[in-house]
């Protein structure tokens, strides 16, 4: 059976060994480069977007209810201004 102590020292050896390839250059410059592009993207996150949908919600249930009261108030200007 294998030590474990061998199999953690060649664990951080083939790691040791893959940082100091091009390849870890490459991952690092592509991670720079992916979050400079998602910062001028100007995203927000779930939970912000929930909230602003939440809020655009009962704005909209608040301008039902204003639209549905102007209608009755016209309404009543309507008929009682034809009875003069």
């Amino acid at each position: 059976m294998l030590n474990p102590k061998l199999l953690d020292e060649m664990s951080s050896r083939v790691s040791s060994l893959l940082a100091s390839t091009p390849a870890a250059d490459v991952e690092k410059n592509l991670r720079a480069a992916l979050a400079g592009l998602f910062a001028r993207l100007d995203l927000v996150t779930r939970e912000e977007f929930d909230v602003q949908r939440e809020v655009l919600a009962r704005t909209r249930a608040k301008l039902q209810a204003l639209e549905s009261r102007i209608a009755e108030l016209e309404a009543a200007q309507a008929s009682g201004g034809k009875g003069r």
